[in-house]
């Protein structure tokens, strides 16, 4: 494997290794702090992270206010606190080594105030900060505030584009790097645009090199470009190290620090990464931010596929071959099935699945009585942790602070679910029953030999096996 020397990222010189900042926390401050601590780039979770009690123990999110609006102001207060919280751990962790950087989503419920409130409580704590999920304009405007560095998450040169043409040519010496997430391979959230088949994965290579083309029209070729998803040996990626069509090139590990001492999910969740098969992860589109998504699938998916198969499209009059009436709802309000879909219906029904739920599609999803009722409880429990969600209507735009769309039950409470596996520590079930984000690799615990026998490495054994290689 080829040497993998030091690069230069944000003013300083660290190890081409960056820890990928995950969702709800899953990357906190001791997984940041230690990977930055090795040399390399840690990153911690700035979406709703956990703060601590005096006695060192996480603090329940548990949300009183009585209106959505009321408890997105609790959910900001929470989700700065965490930060503080997060970045002060690891800053202490770290020793001054490497680089922290805190990650956060753009489409997440208060993402300007939530990044603002963390930096002007933990100043000169963190040294970037990481952005995707959406078209983040305003992050270089945030950094400059804080004369710290940005790292834009982006799927494409096109999107880069867009967004130094818009805003970030005005902050060109704080731009510290381009993230290029791969939209077939990364967990999570991901970057596929309507234009791109989730069917049919693209060569990241092309597209990174179209990128820095793109970068070197701007006067950034030296700026670097971090590969994020589907990387887990480097010398797998050995023609990209050095490589002059690329330049500076870094990687992005989102996947792998999850199994490691210092991850903070579960021994349940360790346990079951360590069993994952090749096709366990599922790129599907049930994400109530409206984005494709990369998730194990478990009965959680599982349940969301076969609700979303329940599904028949209806008319409010009798139209076309829309002939048979079928009633909705407890004062069961007419609504017009055709004749193969009312058996279908009636065949679910059977099943159990009893309440039909509109949709904002004109159609029915067919669901119990109790998951129905849970699916509604939740709707009604929102506290706008997206800045719009489709499963719940909220938006954090006034007058109204609604999508103005009937809440769609084929999408589900990301936040709720989240909080639950990242908390959720002695229930086995609890990995199959909440959403489980990974990256396509997630399979590869179990055929890799550094694993065997269910060795879980601490962060600094598992950077000395990147660096070293198989």
């Amino acid at each position: 494997m080829k040497t993998i020397n030091a690069i230069r990222m944000g003013g300083v010189d660290v190890l081409p290794l960056v820890e990928g900042g995950k969702g709800v926390a899953v990357s906190n401050g001791l997984s940041a702090g230690s990977w930055a601590a090795s040399g390399g780039v840690g990153t911690f979770s700035a979406v709703n992270a956990d703060s601590y009690d005096d006695s060192g123990r996480p603090v329940p999110q548990v949300y009183h206010g009585t209106t959505r609006r009321a408890r997105h102001e609790e959910l900001v207060a929470f989700a700065i606190e965490g930060g503080i919280a997060q970045a002060r751990r690891a800053h202490e962790e770290s020793g001054g080594q490497g680089r922290i950087h805190a990650n956060i989503l753009w489409e997440m419920g208060g993402a300007e105030r939530v990044i603002t409130g963390i930096l002007e409580g933990a100043k000169g704590l963190v040294n970037g900060i990481t952005c995707g999920a959406g078209m983040p304009y305003r992050l270089s405007e945030i950094a400059s505030k804080f004369n710290i560095h940005y790292y834009p998450i982006v799927s494409s040169a096109r999107a880069f584009n867009a967004l130094w043409r818009r805003a970030y040519h005005k902050a060109q010496e704080l731009l510290g790097g381009v993230v290029y997430e791969d939209p077939w391979l990364a967990g999570g959230h991901n970057g596929l645009s309507n234009s791109e088949d989730p069917t049919r994965p693209e060569s990241p290579l092309p597209r990174v090199i179209a990128l820095r083309r793109q970068m070197r029209e701007f006067g950034l070729g030296e700026t670097p470009i971090i590969m994020a998803g589907g990387v887990w040996w480097l010398e797998e990626w050995e023609d990209w190290i050095d490589n002059p069509d690329l330049g500076p090139v870094a990687f992005q590990f989102g996947t792998r620090p999850l199994l490691t001492r210092e991850s903070p999910i579960s021994d349940v969740w360790k346990q079951k990464l360590l069993t994952l098969k090749q096709g366990d992860v599922f790129l599907n589109r049930f994400s109530p931010t409206g984005f494709y998504s990369s998730a194990v699938n478990n009965g959680f998916i599982q349940g969301l596929r076969a609700r979303n198969e329940r599904q028949v499209a209806y008319t409010t009059e009798p139209v076309g071959e829309h002939t048979e009436e079928y009633g909705v709802g407890p004062r069961k309000r007419p609504v017009w099935l055709t004749p193969a879909d009312l058996k279908d219906v009636h065949a679910w029904e059977r099943e159990g699945f009893t309440e039909a739920m509109r949709t904002p599609d004109s159609t029915l999803v067919f669901e119990t009585p109790e998951t129905a009722e849970e699916i509604r409880l939740d709707q009604v429990n929102c506290m706008g942790c997206l800045s719009q969600c489709r499963f719940s209507n909220w938006s954090q735009e006034e007058p109204d602070f609604s999508t103005g769309k009937k809440a769609d039950p084929r999408s589900f409470c990301i936040q709720k679910t989240l909080q639950d596996i990242a908390h959720t520590h002695n229930d086995p079930d609890s990995v199959d029953h909440n959403l489980m984000f990974s990256g396509h690799n997630g399979y590869r615990f179990a055929t890799d030999p550094f694993y065997s026998n269910g060795f879980i490495p601490t962060v600094k054994q598992l950077i000395e096996r990147i660096l070293t290689g198989r």
